[in-house]
Parts: structure tokens; C-alpha cells; sequence
């Protein structure tokens, strides 16, 4: 499969970019320009289109011929950057490409995600520090996800839980609702986050989905798996 790994150069991206290559995907890597030097370990197995991620003729050249997009929505600044991105995705992708976005937990499908008011204040903190200093915009990855739910295309949004690094655990387990028992653990390693994305691309029982993702070695999915043993 040829596959598009659009903010390639992201610790994300990065671990996205090597699980392509072990399937024996051909990848084509877009990042922005200062960050092409982050991918020198795969130049020679990969394509690279530098620029902005939010810039269609970028994305235009970078997803041609690719049946597959995966695509880390990062709200950078305050200029529509996720939003930006997803919608040059969402127009350019060849006809029936399978399109796989990543985003946080915060964002909801149909809004009956259930969130501890802990988890809501520090998201709003955190929105809003973030924003007033220009940094970050997390309601334009809202508005992203949004256009993306609207669209006809063979989208999947993969929403991750809190990350960590380590060695792989294997695939993470997946809900359809934030505050399933499933999910308590709020905890997946950052390269089975991106082991999961790039099995989404050949899993059509994830289109139209937003999977909530969580570890499958950690204590809430063990004892999930446990108890459905036992029934």
C-alpha cells in the first residue's frame, strides 16, 4: 500500500513511519521544513514533501496516488492549523483512500463521551493557557474532527488516551465512548498509539468510527478481557 504520513516528523509520526515500512508500505513523509532532519534515519526509504501540513498545494502533491492518509492533527498556533490540515485531506485524498486521523480523547462523535470534571478543567486550563500565549488552539482540532465526521470519505479518528514512552504492548483495545470500563486505565504507549493508526488503514470494521484507544496490558483492559472470559 502506498501510504501518506502527514506530520511524519512527530515522535508520532515518526513510530507511524517505521510500523509502514515493517508492512512493507511505501510511505511518502509530509513535515514541515525546519523538521525534515527528524526523518534522516528513513531518507533513504522514504519520500519526504516538506512544508506545512495545513498548505493544500503541499498536500495535494504529497497524497496523489496514495491509497492511504494518516494524518496526526496537531493544533499549532491560532491560523486553523488542524483544521487547515484535515480539510486539505479531506479534498485532495484519491476517490476511496482510507484516511486515519489521530486526536485526544477531549474530542466526541456523537456526545455521549463521559468525562470526569477533572479531565474537563484540565482541558479547559489548558485550552485556554494555551491559546492566550498562541501556542495551541484546541477548539480548531474540535472544528477539524467535526468537518471530518461530516465527510462521505473512508475516515477513521483515533483517539488516544494519556501517552507514554516504552517498548510495544501490542495493539491497544478500543470503545466507542470515553468512561467505558475499558478505558479507566487512560494510559497507551505513544508507539502502539501509532501501531493502531496504521492497522486502522486496512481494518474497514473502524470506518466511520472514533475509537477510544487504551493499552491492552494495562489494568482496566485486563481485567475487561477477564470478565468476558468469565462469561
Amino acid at each position: 500500500m502506498k501510504v501518506c504520513i502527514v506530520g511524519a516528523s512527530g515522535k508520532l509520526g515518526q513510530y507511524m513511519v517505521q510500523h509502514a515500512l515493517e508492512r512493507g508500505d511505501e510511505v511518502v513523509g509530509v513535515c514541515r521544513e525546519q523538521s525534515v532532519g527528524k526523518l534522516e534515519r528513513f531518507k533513504d526509504r522514504i519520500s519526504i514533501v516538506p512544508g506545512r501540513t495545513n498548505d493544500r498545494e503541499v498536500i495535494r502533491r504529497a497524497v496523489a496516488g496514495c491509497e492511504g492518509v494518516l494524518t496526526v492533527l496537531v493544533p499549532w498556533g491560532v491560523q486553523q492549523y488542524a483544521s487547515g490540515t484535515a480539510q486539505a485531506v479531506l479534498d485532495f485524498a484519491e476517490p476511496g483512500a482510507r484516511l486515519v486521523f489521530s486526536c485526544g480523547w477531549h474530542i466526541t462523535k456523537d456526545g455521549k463521551d463521559v468525562y470526569s470534571r477533572k479531565f474537563l478543567w484540565a482541558v479547559a486550563a489548558f485550552g485556554w493557557l494555551a491559546r492566550a500565549l498562541r501556542l495551541v488552539d484546541i477548539d480548531d482540532q474540535v472544528a477539524a474532527c467535526k468537518r471530518i465526521f461530516a465527510s462521505d470519505t473512508r475516515w477513521t479518528v483515533v483517539r488516544g488516551s494519556d501517552l507514554e514512552e516504552g517498548p510495544s504492548q501490542g495493539l491497544p483495545v478500543w470503545s466507542q465512548h470515553v468512561g467505558d470500563d475499558i478505558l479507566r486505565s487512560n494510559r497507551t504507549r505513544r508507539i502502539d498509539f501509532a501501531l493502531f493508526m496504521v492497522e486502522a488503514l486496512t481494518n474497514d470494521g473502524l470506518i466511520h468510527e472514533a475509537p477510544a484507544i487504551v493499552g491492552c496490558q494495562t489494568a482496566s483492559a485486563l481485567a475487561h478481557h477477564a470478565s468476558s472470559c468469565e462469561h
